[in-house]
């Protein structure tokens, strides 16, 4: 395997991973009933990105001479993480888990394959698009099935709203996927990129978690939960992606991300005892399906200007 292929593979074994890490969230957030959707959004999206810009603040420091003349990307980045875990969690709550998931992870590859077609030139193989289709599939198919025998979180009036709002976040999380990887591009290492990009967001959901995070410090269960939200699936999980990101686009990444519900649906079974009816077993596999695809060569042509070598986080 030559060397671009051997980034190209680290990249997508570092984003699977971060979809592992994140599919964790939701059987964790069941361990603090009393904490809200969006304080639990706030602290893992809010904490994890400060701890992620102190752990890079070095590395931001000596490459600030690179980012200042990209600072648009820079804040646009940021505002797209700080509007994520709000939307995404306000759209669970009017429209439903179901419904909300689907529509925030499932739009995501969609939207960043519009974003780099139209803002980079990218052409979108057929591979990619087949893996993006049994991906979709997979993942409608396991979040109708964890909806089954459950009532609906949202009323018929507020579905709309939260569909729209679920838009939003799929939109937000391509985004800031986009911007960082356009960072990247520049020949900002990904530890300065997405710590950059993260901790900016951070200090603005800092206000939201001041203002619904009074139930975390309740008890040390909740402040655990609280912690580990921050420590792991958002550092940890952010640190693999943004080093995935500097060896795969930003689509082929949020599509790999798809992993996280078959990650979350196989912990409510085994953790919490929720049962998962064929088609969600299905879908499981369809979304495996997709990850082999989108694994292979995908026939993309590169950007117009951009160099045929690989980028590499330092």
């Amino acid at each position: 395997m030559t060397r671009q292929g051997n980034e190209r593979l680290l990249g997508i074994l570092t984003v699977l991973m971060a979809a592992v890490l994140w599919g964790t969230t939701g059987t964790a957030a069941t361990f603090a009933p009393d904490v809200g959707a969006v304080a639990i959004g706030a602290v893992a999206m809010g904490g994890g990105g400060l701890m992620q810009a102190m752990l890079s603040a070095g590395r931001i420091r000596h490459h600030r001479s690179r980012l200042r003349p990209h600072w648009r990307w820079l804040v646009i980045g940021a505002i797209a993480v700080a509007i994520y875990p709000l939307a995404f969690y306000a759209s669970m709550r009017l429209a439903g888990v179901t419904i909300g998931t689907v529509v925030s992870i499932g739009s995501a590859p969609l939207l960043s394959a519009l974003i780099e077609s139209r803002l980079d030139g990218l052409r979108l193989g057929a591979r990619w698009m087949l893996g993006a289709g049994l991906g979709l599939s997979g993942m409608l198919l396991l979040c109708l099935a964890e909806g089954v025998g459950h009532v609906p979180a949202g009323t018929t009036t507020d579905v709309l709203p939260g569909t729209l709002l679920g838009l939003l976040a799929g939109l937000s999380y391509a985004l800031y996927s986009w911007t960082a990887r356009r960072l990247m591009q520049q020949g900002i290492p990904s530890r300065a990129a997405m710590g950059a990009t993260f901790g900016i967001g951070g200090l603005l959901l800092v206000p939201v978690l001041l203002l619904t995070g009074a139930p975390l410090l309740a008890s040390w269960n909740n402040a655990a939960v609280g912690l580990y939200m921050a420590l792991v699936p958002m550092l940890l999980g952010y640190l693999c992606f943004g080093h995935g990101l500097a060896r795969v686009p930003a689509s082929t990444a949020t599509t790999i991300t798809l992993f996280e519900p078959v990650v979350a649906a196989g912990l409510a079974v085994i953790i919490i005892g929720e049962r998962l009816p064929a088609t969600g077993w299905l879908g499981i596999v369809l979304i495996l399906a997709c990850l082999v695809c989108i694994s292979a060569p995908v026939g993309r042509t590169r950007p117009r200007g951009e160099a045929p070598r690989p980028q590499t986080a330092r």
